[in-house]
């Protein structure tokens, strides 16, 4: 039977984040329409060649530290279910501990990692001299954004979701502020643009640190820092952390290879399938969105025991997903060619893109279930089933491809795709079955 109290709470936490997650790629957006106005001296493609690989690089970083933000949320939500304040307390610090200790290791080791990375870039004109420069100074942001990363999931594990898209909101308007002040106004260029982001990212910190002191500051009198930095706690702790971060080591490998095969391809291949993949990715800002809010309540009700709220929790999230994935299939059906048409106007890619259109059309009802069953097993801290359904997803993914490519070309890179979805999906609800409804 639906509750509307329920349904209530899944969108009240839902909608606030996935306005979050729509604001994320704004910051890279904002650095390139910045640099694509620095014109004056014949750099501008050597500018944005620049934001490209910074962003990349940074992207790439602080992706696999997303496990801070999770684990966190998990842990916190089933800590805020049992109403253990001195847990709640314990996570917090924990996290922020281990934010503080990966930021600085980064910082240390900034030469070596710059050096490896670049090894890897071609260095044409002086875009990836300027991406250096880009580099070496938004590095200094790494302890803001990584703490920001672990305060984020405290507040989602804490039933708020308001909180990081108000400080989201606040990021992206002082990384604006400050990068087109330096960048343009002082001449700064591509290093106007690291400051500003750098500013932003501090900014944002500091201002997600008063925000906690006003809404959580009775807590403090919890903190118990034997509790906090326990060897058994931090082990419990850095388990979880593993699987997802071996979760997201696979995510990327498959999401990076499909770039990687798609520029092998004859031309515009490539083109195309960056194109449709945006599609991917607009959805996956919605249901991302149910995913937090799963994480939120997931890990409450299991925290409180409550499995009669989680084995309906469960139910309701994955009908708001099955609504979703029909809505956006709809839009994709309809409209998907305009959408498209925003993003280039380019008439030989546009016109291939509607030879690959039906495969887009089932992204949304292929990876529905994929993620909401990452955001509902991250907030059980089930991460072990997360973790072995994206390892038999990912082979499924390469061994399809290679299967198949040199008969099917592009299409055996959807067909993987897609079956990596899927298989996630399938995965994670069979094996998850038992932990939910007992």
């Amino acid at each position: 039977m639906l509750s509307k109290a329920m349904n209530k709470r899944i969108v009240c936490l839902a909608i606030p984040n996935i306005i979050t997650n729509i604001t994320v790629p704004l910051l890279g957006m904002v650095d390139t329409a910045i640099v694509g106005h620095l014109n004056a001296d014949g750099q501008s493609a050597d500018y944005i060649g620049a934001i490209a690989i910074g962003t990349m690089i940074f992207n790439i970083i602080y992706w696999n530290f997303g496990f801070l933000r999770m684990g966190t949320s998990g842990f916190t939500a089933q800590a805020y279910g049992a109403k253990d304040r001195t847990q709640q307390m314990s996570v917090l610090l924990r996290a922020c501990f281990i934010a503080l200790t990966a930021s600085l290791l980064l910082i240390v080791l900034q030469k070596p990692i710059a050096a490896l990375v670049f090894a890897f870039v071609e260095n044409k004109n002086s875009a990836a001299s300027l991406a250096a420069d880009y580099f070496f100074i938004r590095i200094w942001a790494a302890p803001a954004t990584l703490g920001i990363y672990a305060l984020k999931g405290w507040f989602i594990g804490m039933q708020d979701s308001k909180t990081p898209m108000w400080i989201s909101i606040l990021i992206n308007i002082l990384n604006i502020a400050f990068s087109f002040l330096l960048a343009i106004e002082y001449g700064m260029k591509v290093k106007g643009v690291a400051l500003g982001t750098v500013i932003a990212q501090w900014g944002g910190f500091a201002t997600t640190l008063l925000f906690w002191f006003v809404k959580y500051g009775s807590l403090r009198k919890y903190i118990n820092l034997k509790h906090a930095l326990s060897v058994k706690k931090l082990a419990e702790f850095f388990k979880v952390n593993a699987d997802i971060f071996l979760r997201t080591l696979c995510l990327i490998a498959v999401t990076s290879y499909f770039t990687i095969a798609s520029s092998s391809m004859p031309y515009p291949l490539l083109a195309v399938n960056t194109l449709l993949m945006q599609l991917f990715t607009l959805f996956s800002y919605f249901m991302d969105g149910f995913a937090y809010a799963s994480e939120s309540l997931c890990g409450r009700y299991k925290g409180a025991k409550d499995y009669a709220s989680l084995a309906s929790c469960v139910k309701h999230i994955l009908l708001w997903g099955g609504v979703l994935s029909l809505l956006f299939t709809a839009v994709y059906f309809l409209w998907g060619e305009n959408i498209l048409s925003i993003l280039t106007d380019k008439a030989e890619v546009l016109a291939v893109c509607k030879d690959y259109k039906a495969w887009t059309l089932l992204i949304p009802l292929c990876g529905c279930v994929a993620f909401l069953y990452d955001g509902i097993l991250i907030g059980m801290t089930e991460t072990k089933i997360m973790r072995d359904a994206i390892f038999v997803a990912t082979a499924l993914f390469f061994v399809l491809f290679f299967s198949f490519k040199s008969s099917i070309g592009n299409n055996a890179l959807w067909i993987g795709f897609l079956t990596y979805l899927s298989a996630r999906s399938i995965l994670m609800m069979w094996w998850s079955k038992k932990k939910i409804f007992v």
